[in-house]
């Protein structure tokens, strides 16, 4: 501990063969993360540990190989924001958070918890949008450029622990996380693959969710057909295609949004989709945005 007292706690785990932590390590965890004292309400306990891309990439190799599948020159890998935040220890436990003010403020005009609106506004650049009703509805421009709601953060399909409420947040940054993840794949098959880590979005003028891309490696997010012809020859003028998320589209159907259990997804026979693209690619430059 520090004069400022901030401290650092560091755990050496032994994995699993599967790369999963033990089940005495994940309850050791959760008692250490309850009994230490947390400064203030913004306070925000980073867990640093081994059980990153290449422990979390050895499990997917390992499930690939229980299913008989062998990766290949071209395969995309499609991978559920869910595992990756779980993986970079972005579950926040709900008792941990002191609201502000202004959390408090939307949290009663929108019906939603403050304490999640707290970490709502802590991971926004902005409120776009937002509604009264139980509960209402909170649009804001994520961090890191997405305009959704919540902040993409999620309650479903998490341990809340021993009675306590707790959110997951999505990944830090995706790009980085897929492009991690697709090294340690690549390193391991010697192939050249393509990284999605998609999640569920809510669209302005239509109904229902829908898979899309938030983070991208080894692939081309857009695909820009500008300048070539239709099958009667008419040059193409402003067709940019989001390939990322249209690939996204297609996993999620497979992953499904409930209880279905199928976190990772392989696309293959998708030609002519490998290239340096992210996901950063696909957001719409804000002087370019005709509806903020």
């Amino acid at each position: 501990v520090d004069e400022d007292e901030r401290f650092c706690v560091l755990l050496f785990v032994p994995l699993r063969p599967d790369g999963a932590w033990p089940p005495a390590a994940v309850n050791a965890l959760e008692a250490l993360r309850a009994a230490l004292p947390l400064p203030s309400s913004s306070a925000r306990l980073a867990w640093v540990d081994a059980y990153r891309q290449e422990p979390y990439a050895r499990a997917l190799l390992g499930a690939a190989g229980a299913a008989g599948l062998a990766l290949r020159h071209g395969d995309v890998i499609a991978v559920a924001q869910k595992i990756v935040s779980k993986a970079e220890g972005r579950q926040v436990a709900l008792d941990t958070i002191t609201p502000t003010a202004e959390a408090e403020a939307l949290a009663e005009e929108t019906g939603k918890d403050p304490r999640l609106v707290t970490l709502i506004l802590q991971e926004s650049r902005a409120v776009v949008r937002k509604r009264a009703g139980q509960p209402g509805v909170l649009v804001v421009e994520h961090l890191r450029g997405w305009v959704h709601a919540n902040a993409g953060i999620d309650q479903s399909n998490i341990d809340m622990g021993a009675g306590g409420d707790s959110a997951l947040l999505l990944p830090e940054d995706p790009d980085r996380s897929a492009a991690e993840l697709r090294d340690a794949l690549e390193a391991a098959h010697g192939v050249r693959l393509g990284v999605l880590i998609n999640d569920s979005f809510g669209r302005a003028w239509r109904m229902g969710t829908c898979g899309i891309a938030i983070g991208a490696s080894g692939l081309l997010a857009l695909q820009d057909l500008r300048g070539s012809e239709d099958r009667h020859g008419r040059r193409l003028e402003v067709s940019v295609v989001g390939l990322a998320d249209e690939l996204a589209a297609a996993a999620s159907v497979v992953m499904g949004q409930a209880a279905e259990g199928t976190p990772v997804v392989l696309l293959r026979g998708f030609p002519g989709v490998l290239g340096d693209g992210s996901a950063a690619d696909l957001i719409r430059p804000a002087a370019e945005d005709l509806f903020r």
